[in-house]
């Protein structure tokens, strides 16, 4: 299946590794452009070696971290710079620390409301009057599972990341007329390094090992399995095609049915 992005322009966020990297892969695999953002320039060159070795879209890098204040100019200057333009907005970002609602000090609400809310909503801002000019663009947000099923002792996360549902929602109805498109991937139990750190702070805080932790999370899916990267970043790509022009305001579960509502 074309999925009509060859050559489109895509900026993603937190794509040193992990679910970033995945759909960075997958849009370069149909030919698009991608600039890969994170902490780590090495890995983030790594990154780039691999995916241009492919031969089909093109791959760049810039360092950005989400917790800074220079985050956005920063970004929309690379943009400029390496890309020449935008038409695809990946918005991903790290996780926060795991823990439960006393546990939401203020000091926390603000430096991550800081690096998972308003930078996402800022630098879309920023980006969108470029969509907009051509016709066409594609804003994708990745959260979690959590905003549809609240996640134990993920609370953090499942309060900032619910933020951006509304602001998804309220977006994606202000821009279709323009052509552009804004949906969530939320992704479920997917094999990534944040994974294995959700597992390792669990099965501490309930006195077992992580495999015991692994093994019980696992019975809760009915797949049977975790998801792959790969499987999460192709869901990520179809989201950002032509093929995808008439879906938007639409939250998109890569979780092997784990979570129980509709």
């Amino acid at each position: 299946m074309d999925l009509g992005i060859a050559g489109k322009r895509a900026l993603v966020l937190a794509s040193s590794r992990g679910l970033g990297l995945g759909i960075a892969k997958a849009l370069a695999a149909e030919g698009a452009n991608v600039l890969l953002v994170g902490r780590s320039g090495d890995q983030l060159a790594e990154n780039c070696k691999a995916i241009n070795a492919l031969g089909k879209g093109k791959a760049d890098w810039v360092r950005g971290d989400l917790g800074e204040e220079n985050f956005v100019a920063s970004m929309v200057t690379a943009v400029e710079e390496k890309l020449g333009g935008i038409d695809i907005l990946v918005n991903n970002t790290g996780g926060p620390t795991p823990g439960t609602t006393e546990d939401m000090s203020a000091d926390k609400l603000d430096t991550f409301f800081q690096s998972m809310v308003l930078r996402v909503i800022t630098l879309t801002n920023t980006l969108l009057p470029q969509m907009k000019a051509q016709g066409w663009g594609r804003v994708l947000t990745v959260a979690s599972s959590g905003v549809v099923e609240p996640i134990a002792n993920l609370a953090l996360s499942n309060t900032l990341r619910g933020a951006l549902v509304g602001w998804n929602k309220t977006l994606a109805t202000e821009v279709a007329g323009s052509g552009i498109t804004a949906n969530m991937l939320l992704p479920g139990r997917i094999l990534t390094d944040r994974i294995e750190e959700l597992d390792t702070a669990n099965a501490k805080k309930q006195g077992k090992t992580m495999d015991e932790v692994r093994a019980a999370s696992v019975k809760t899916i009915p797949a049977g399995r975790l998801g792959t990267i790969e499987e999460f970043g192709a869901a990520g790509a179809f989201l950002c095609s032509e093929a995808a022009s008439y879906i938007t305001g639409s939250m998109l579960r890569v979780d092997g049915g784990a979570a129980r509502s509709f």
